[in-house]
């Protein structure tokens, strides 16, 4: 919950021009080559996939996390500390979630409508979806699933209710 609220205080208050200083932009696919052929990432953007990834920008931070869409110019943002040392599926499933924003994003959807929890609002559960059906087609479990969905950011409650709107079986302790 803490890193939602800074995000949202750094976008309410554009922060996030501060916290850009000394930082590039790449071509996304200089660093993810490859990934416009995978049939997930197709089914996302369709014939436009070349196109939308060519022209995607990525951005690596100091700053903690995961990663996220910057939805101020459209940029996947990732943690370089997360991209070196985090679960390599975490991070595949991670990257098809963010794609999923990048497509909504550049449908006209509010990345951040705080009208709803995070594990309620529709871009969340629909990027989820997309991510989640990705972990059962490459042979994951509900419960390495499950593992993956839990962030710190989540109660057990909401990962309760994220993993049935999925329809994902989570076996919490």
């Amino acid at each position: 919950m803490l890193l939602l609220n800074v995000m949202r205080l750094i976008r309410l208050l554009r922060l996030y021009k501060l916290l850009r200083i000394g930082t590039r932009d790449y071509p996304f696919l200089y660093y993810f080559r490859g990934i416009e052929n995978v049939a997930v990432v197709r089914r996302i953007f369709g014939k436009k996939t070349e196109e939308i990834l060519k022209n995607l920008r990525v951005e690596f931070t100091w700053i903690g996390g995961y990663m996220w869409i910057n939805n101020f110019n459209g940029h996947l943002v990732i943690s370089a500390k997360y991209l070196k040392e985090g679960d390599r599926t975490d991070i595949y499933l991670d990257l098809i979630h963010e794609l999923v924003h990048v497509k909504q994003l550049m449908e006209g959807k509010e990345l951040f409508d705080v009208h709803y929890s995070y594990t309620e609002r529709p871009t969340e559960v629909e990027a989820y979806s997309v991510a989640v059906e990705e972990a059962k087609r490459i042979g994951l479990s509900d419960k390495r699933i499950c593992r993956y969905l839990k962030t710190e950011w989540m109660s057990d409650e909401d990962l309760k209710r994220l993993a049935k709107a999925l329809n994902v079986k989570c076996a919490l302790e």
